[in-house]
């Protein structure tokens, strides 16, 4: 069949490659049949595949399998060798590449059974937001790789991204966390979520009733939208949030160098405001941006705090960034310095007051006193401060500049000094003084000496400084002995005194001028 399918091909002037393309064969198969009459193709097939191989003992099994399965992979086939044939000792690849020899030889093209699609009706407005997680390996900027984990969320009709990351393995309670962040995030919950079904949400499909955790159950029941689960192993069924996955990982995430997990979340929200929800979705052929703001005021309006929450003293929390901030509706609010603290539990809860303006409570505990009070701001990307949780950094740096003029024995020249350093390197003050007070310490004896010559050379600098000090260091500090006179003179006459001539007398003496 192989020989008489090449040569009508090429009596309807196909080409050589034309023919190895269409019969999915190689192009030295097709010139050594086009060299052959019909009796030494005949005879041809009939003599084992090229050289002797190993499996050609098996050829027949081989054959009469692929006849009557052509679906059947190499895989499964060595499977079935080993099952008949226990002690055949053969590698995955030699099966490979013998079946793939079988198939090219006697023309058996791989049946592959193709799910058939068809194209769903965009999702009303409001009606459903797709969940799924994800995991990506990043490199540091000090050169190392962490492992990071994000939730993603999308809605249906507008395709309006939200996603949020953090450096373990989600738990239930993050779940939760997220979900909220990403209500507050798109203002408001829709109908139902469609989700992968995942240990943190359920236990069982249980042929349609489904089972979730006891937590995220709580969780639903409070904020009354539905559930649909994806049957397991068929992720087609939600290929919208797959995609916004596959598109964070190779858009955003690839070669971006991750160095905290509060800037890296920061980033996220950037790249969603400047790429992932703004640029044209190619299904949609509009912003999703632009479509959110109509589809916005379909969704469900939530509460700021849970009330099962509050009863079960399961409180949808804030974490306390290392800057002493919480994020809440895309911006940043300030804590009092010292909120944070590592190796602790960095937790707050918030409270949103019914008052004008909306006002954020912050507290450490519930019922315990209001450590942070925010008017909410209606921007994004904000950050809103309290003066008083912020520190007084020019008085830390001018009580170190005070302490450093106490070493000098000169203080107005001192003074003077660090007047001069500070109005050069403005920003770098603290850095400047902490290499002059090391240098204090490391070189005590010498730094009046040091500071004299720095003033007198205009060296504002610490750099300077220290550089003169380790020099000035390097120097012989005997002290100079006077040098005794070769003559001496009798006692008696040392009442009588030299006279001492003007200068003029010896230009006088020389011939020059007075």
């Amino acid at each position: 069949m192989l020989y008489l399918k090449i040569k009508d091909l090429y009596k309807r002037k196909f080409k050589v490659a034309q023919i190895a393309k269409e019969l999915k064969i190689s192009r030295p198969t097709v010139y050594k049949y086009l060299e052959m009459t019909f009796d030494e193709a005949k005879a041809y097939t009939e003599l084992p595949i090229g050289k002797k191989k190993k499996l050609d003992s098996y050829k027949d099994w081989i054959l009469a399998w692929l006849e009557e399965y052509p679906h059947l992979s190499a895989a499964q086939i060595h499977d079935w060798l080993l099952e008949r044939y226990p002690n055949l000792a053969v590698g995955g690849s030699t099966v490979r590449s013998y079946v793939k020899d079988i198939r090219e030889f006697y023309q058996i093209e791989r049946k592959v059974t193709v799910r058939q699609y068809e194209a769903i009706p965009e999702q009303p407005m409001g009606k459903q937001l797709q969940v799924d997680w994800g995991e990506t390996k990043q490199k540091t900027t000090e050169s190392k790789e962490i492992k990071l984990y994000f939730i993603a969320f999308v809605l249906a009709h507008s395709r309006q991204k939200y996603m949020e990351w953090q450096t373990r393995p989600f738990t239930t309670r993050d779940a939760i966390r997220c979900h909220e962040n990403a209500f507050q995030f798109y203002g408001g919950c829709p109908e139902e979520i469609v989700y992968d079904q995942d240990h943190l949400i359920t236990v069982s499909e249980n042929a349609g009733q489904l089972l979730l955790t006891a937590e995220f159950q709580s969780y639903v029941n409070e904020r009354k939208f539905k559930v649909h689960l994806c049957r397991r192993a068929d992720p087609e069924s939600k290929g919208m949030i797959e995609n916004v996955v596959k598109y964070i990982k190779g858009n955003f995430a690839d070669s971006r160098v991750f160095s905290d997990i509060e800037d890296w979340n920061q980033r996220g929200l950037q790249w969603l405001m400047r790429t992932g929800n703004y640029q044209v979705h190619q299904t949609t052929k509009k912003r999703p941006a632009e479509v959110f703001l109509v589809e916005k005021q379909h969704l469900k309006p939530v509460s700021s705090l849970l009330s099962f929450e509050s009863t079960n003293n399961q409180s949808i929390t804030r974490s306390v960034s290392k800057d002493n901030t919480i994020r809440y509706k895309s911006n940043r609010y300030s804590v009092p310095l010292g909120t944070y603290q590592t190796n602790a539990d960095n937790h707050v809860l918030i409270e949103v007051t019914g008052e004008e303006p909306p006002t954020l409570v912050i507290r450490k505990e519930a019922e315990s006193e209001i450590i942070a009070e925010h008017v909410i701001s209606l921007e994004k990307g904000k950050l809103i401060q309290n003066r008083n949780h912020i520190r007084d950094r020019s008085k830390g740096v001018e009580e170190f500049k005070r302490r450093l003029i106490s070493f000098f024995e000169n203080k107005t020249q001192a003074s003077g000094y660090f007047d001069e350093i500070s109005q050069r390197y403005p920003r770098y003050r603290r850095d400047q003084f902490a290499i002059i007070h090391q240098v204090i310490k490391q070189y005590p004896t010498v730094i009046e000496t040091v500071l004299t010559k720095c003033m007198r050379e205009k060296l504002f600098s610490a750099n300077d400084f220290r550089d003169m000090a380790k020099h000035i260091n390097r120097l012989p500090h005997e002290p100079v002995k006077e040098a005794k006179s070769f003559y001496t003179y009798p006692a008696k006459y040392s009442h009588i005194k030299t006279s001492t001539r003007s200068i003029n007398a010896y230009t006088s003496i020389l011939g020059g001028l007075s």
